[in-house]
């Protein structure tokens, strides 16, 4: 049996399992998906990310987690918590962060766990405020951020994808409690 950290009416979202790896793998590897990141991810690359999560779940007591839908059991993809430390003028901080899976686009559940996120960033896990950050090209995602209730917080250039013309511009917004 699964063990959620966070419950919403649809959604689990949970530390991440053995059982995570293929379907994750699948995700990081779909252009669509990874379409506002520099590259797709290789399937280590993608098991490494799953053991940092993991570890920053054991530190912190949340992390980017593994998302279920609670009907089927189906893991989508993720939405969470983590602690950024790289360089710019909005870290280090608390980011929210999401990727689903194609077929569960356009159901809302972005927009769902992120919103729950949010609630237990303040309520479970008492932070003071959170970030969220995307290049400024992904509309979806500042989509959800201003659904859910975070205010911009300004533009910067994202130290890990500076190298990528493409993502010379990303976007923070956030939410302070």
């Amino acid at each position: 049996m699964k063990t959620y950290t966070i419950k919403t009416q649809r959604l689990g979202l949970r530390n991440w399992l053995p059982s995570d790896e293929v379907p994750f793998i699948e995700l990081c590897q779909d252009p669509k998906v990874m379409e506002f990141f520099p590259a797709t991810l290789s399937a280590d690359d993608a098991r490494n990310l799953i053991q940092r999560l993991q570890l920053h779940f054991e530190k912190h007591g949340y992390t980017y987690f593994a998302v279920d839908v609670l009907e089927t059991g189906k893991f989508i993809g993720f939405c969470g918590l983590a602690v950024q430390a790289w360089q710019s003028k909005f870290t280090p901080c608390v980011d929210m962060g999401w990727r689903f899976k194609q077929s569960a686009w356009g159901k809302g559940y972005a927009t769902e766990a992120a919103s729950a996120c949010l609630e237990a960033a303040e309520k479970q896990f008492s932070l003071l405020e959170v970030f969220a950050f995307a290049p400024d090209l992904n509309l979806p995602s500042q989509h959800v951020m201003k659904k859910i209730g975070l205010e911009y917080a300004g533009e910067f250039q994202h130290p890990k994808i500076a190298d990528d013309h493409r993502f010379n511009t990303c976007v923070a917004y956030k939410k302070v409690f």
